[in-house]
Order: C-alpha cells, then sequence, then structure tokens
C-alpha cells in the first residue's frame, strides 16, 4: 500500500494493547501500540527513535523503488543515515508531528508521518499524512493500522483536519482511505510527471477530526 508522501520529499479484528497521549512540547507524542495481522502476526507501530535510522531510510528508498505511486525516485535521495537519525530525533519529540514505524519482529515493514501545514494561526489545525507499506507486506491490514494511529495522534496533537494526496489511480489507497472517513474535495490532473507514464492526476483527500 502506498500513497503519495508529502511530509517526506527528501533532500529528505484488531487486539491492542497501547500507549499514547502523554505529550508535551519537549518529550513529544509517544504511540506505541501492538495489533495483530490479518495473518495472525503481531505488529508493532511506535515512534521511529535514531536508533531506527539505518532501517527505516532502507524501507523509504525501498518503497520509491517498488511503486510509481511516491512523489520522488530513489535516485533523487539525498539522505544520509545521519541525516534519518536527525530527522527521527526532531519527530520523536515534537508535540504536533509524528513519524511512526510498522515492524513485525525486528523487520520494518511500514512507515507513516503527519506534518503540519505551517504554524500561522489561519492554517495550524491542518495536517497532513502520508505512509508507504513494503509491498511485500502488502494485503494484510498495515496500511489500515497506520492510518489509524495517525488519525489518533492528529486528534492528540489537537488538528482540526488531515489532508493527503493519492495518485487517483491507486484505487486501494483511494478505497481505504474512504472507507477511513477521508473524503475528496479535489483533483489534480498534472499531480507530478511520471518519467514511465507522464503526468499523473492526484485525488485530494481530507478528514475532519472535531
Amino acid at each position: 500500500m502506498s500513497t503519495t508522501l508529502p511530509f517526506r520529499v527528501r533532500r529528505r479484528a484488531i487486539n491492542a494493547e497501547f500507549e499514547l497521549g502523554r505529550y508535551d512540547g519537549f518529550n513529544g507524542m509517544k504511540y506505541d501500540k501492538t495489533i495483530r495481522l490479518k495473518d495472525g502476526r503481531a505488529l508493532r507501530l511506535r515512534n521511529g527513535e535514531e536508533r531506527d535510522a539505518r532501517d527505516a531510510l532502507a524501507i523509504f528508498i525501498l518503497g520509491h523503488e517498488q511503486t510509481d505511486y511516491l512523489l520522488s525516485y530513489p535516485d533523487e535521495n539525498d539522505m544520509t543515515v545521519d541525516d534519518e537519525a536527525r530527522f527521527l530525533a526532531k519527530k520523536a519529540t515534537s508535540a504536533d508531528e509524528i513519524e511512526l514505524l510498522a515492524s513485525i519482529g525486528d523487520r520494518i515493514v511500514g512507515l507513516a508521518g503527519i506534518e503540519r501545514v505551517g504554524r500561522f494561526d489561519k492554517i495550524k489545525r491542518r495536517a497532513t499524512f502520508g505512509l508507504h507499506v513494503d509491498q511485500e507486506f502488502w494485503g494484510l491490514g498495515i496500511g489500515r493500522a497506520l492510518t489509524r494511529a495517525c488519525v489518533e495522534c492528529a486528534r492528540i496533537a489537537g488538528y482540526a483536519q488531515l489532508e493527503l494526496e493519492v495518485v487517483a489511480e491507486n484505487e486501494r489507497a483511494v478505497a481505504l482511505y474512504r472507507s477511513e472517513g477521508f473524503v475528496e474535495f479535489g483533483r489534480n490532473p498534472r499531480g507530478f510527471l511520471s518519467r514511465k507514464t507522464g503526468w499523473r492526476e492526484l485525488t485530494l483527500m481530507r478528514l475532519e477530526l472535531d
């Protein structure tokens, strides 16, 4: 499951136990939740940390190799492991942004996050959202779990609206977001120019949180 990742265009039946919402400007949002996947395996969703930098960067690059639905190509990534570590450290202490990792055992199989649109009063209650799941693990419910985790975090952070962009022909992703309450509010017929297929249309979606 892949969607566009506006926050990561880099130069950059559920049984759960979770800890969520102890949150302030210094310690940031803390998220740690384990669910049972469709195949019975346990999936852990948690904050990314500095120690995850190498694996998180690897899954980010892998995602851009697996699908043309993301906003950049692997050869355009100039992030180093040290850059990734700083990125994760910053998100781990943010009061209103978060980078989540999904793992099965010791293997990271997906990532997602929310990022504020801006600090100005007129837009400070809007956030953007994006995710990627390793193609090997599609169809197990990981994309849905990451989506719900980001919605939870966005509410905790006090946002009024969560927004995303998704390639219009990515029907699986669009269906997922619709089933989780996101509604379409527009289209961009020239959302990005693919090296393989030319211009791709993006669907703009949003979820009201209050």
